[in-house]
């Protein structure tokens, strides 16, 4: 009798997740992951979950500053975001996800247990509610306000 392959079950459900709730992220991320497991590339896994954050994040940062880059915001847009209360509370906020992304990546670098349960909230919340996968970080950043542990 063969053994089954919990962790390609585990891929193949929430690849099946992600086909179901129309969420191509999950399933695009599922599948790959799944492929390099049967193709036997799973040498590889110990390298993305070293770099896959830092790559991911250098990505997410190119998007995120394509306009910029593009000539879409320029200077004068960019100044008076200064002048808008809005503006000024998207700063805030975007300077307190930053930290709490700071202190959840700290956390999870300490405490490993913890990654599963922030992994299965962040599928099931790109999967079931159309968010998108940085939620791990901000979610270990909160967790580790509410836990007391932080860098």
């Amino acid at each position: 009798m063969s053994q089954i392959d919990i962790p390609s079950i585990i891929l193949l459900a929430l690849a099946g997740l992600g086909l179901i709730s129309g969420n191509s992220t999950v399933t695009i991320a599922m599948v790959v992951l799944l492929l390099l497991r049967v193709t036997k590339l799973d040498s590889l896994f110990p390298w993305i979950e070293k770099y896959g954050l830092t790559i991911g994040i250098i990505i997410l940062t190119i998007g995120v500053m394509a306009p910029i880059a593009s000539g879409k915001y320029t200077l004068e847009t960019m100044l008076s975001s200064f002048m808008n209360w809005k503006s000024l509370l998207g700063i805030a906020i975007g300077i307190f996800v930053s930290y709490l992304g700071g202190r959840g990546a700290f956390l999870m670098s300490q405490s490993p247990t913890i990654v599963a349960g922030l992994l299965i909230g962040t599928v099931i919340g790109v999967a079931l509610f159309r968010g998108v996968p940085v939620g791990p970080l901000i979610a270990a950043g909160l967790l580790s306000i509410i836990i007391g542990k932080g860098g």
